[in-house]
């Protein structure tokens, strides 16, 4: 694995983390939705569990399936212009940024980002209806491979990033991390852990997180390569 991916890799992840409260705002109620579906009983916990890991899996895999489709446009785009590498960068730079400003909640920009999306959603959410109340593996697995194309900032925002990698398998697996990232949030919403939805309403957490995801955004951004030109 080369450094530079490894890197790309990781930082996906902790971008995963440092967004659990925008996690927990779009995706947090159907992970709740689904604990509160099951009857409490004998073996109410490791349903309960599988059910979640299904939906969380379902949810990464829509990621990864949207940044291969992305990367196969991306990177052959970049391969016939460095221009274009160039705006893809810029692009993925200003999307953390935006995003960061969002989590600290100084400005909500992200949000006209997000209507981009809405077409396909408006498409796909009708569907997710007929998969409630969820009951069994397939139907978690299923919702959550639907709610994963619902429009979110910080997916985009990640998206940009994973466009930026040499191939196709590296996107993909860049938004897998992300999701990896953003799991233990979502594994503890559908616990109901109180301590990980106060993190919605931290201040202090939200400005931090904003800050690192505007920094990740700023070491995006190739300004070095604009000065030169």
């Amino acid at each position: 694995m080369q450094p530079e991916l490894y890197l790309s890799y990781s930082s996906a992840f902790l971008i995963g983390l440092l967004g659990s409260t925008h996690c927990l705002g779009m995706c947090g109620g159907i992970s709740a939705s689904l604990s509160m579906a099951l009857p409490v009983g004998k073996g109410f916990r490791v349903r309960q569990t599988i059910l979640l890991l299904a939906f969380n899996l379902g949810r990464i895999g829509s990621y990864a399936l949207i940044a291969t489709l992305v990367a196969l446009i991306s990177t052959s785009a970049a391969r016939q212009s460095q221009t274009v590498g160039l705006l893809l960068m810029t692009l993925a730079g200003l999307l953390l940024i935006f995003m960061g400003l969002s989590m600290g909640q100084w400005w909500q920009g992200i949000r006209f980002v997000e209507k981009v999306g809405t077409p396909v959603w408006r498409r796909i959410s009708p569907l997710t209806k007929r998969l409630l109340p969820v009951n069994h593996l397939g139907q978690a697995l299923g919702l959550g491979a639907l709610w994963g194309w619902l429009p979110c900032g910080l997916v985009y925002s990640t998206l940009g990033w994973a466009a930026l990698q040499p191939t196709v398998p590296s996107a993909a697996l860049t938004m897998v991390f992300f999701g990896l990232g953003t799991l233990p949030s979502m594994l503890a919403t559908g616990y109901a852990a109180g301590w990980i939805r106060g993190l919605k309403s931290n201040q202090g957490f939200r400005k931090l997180s904003g800050i690192l995801l505007i920094l990740f955004g700023l070491w995006t951004l190739p300004l070095q390569a604009f000065l030169t030109h």
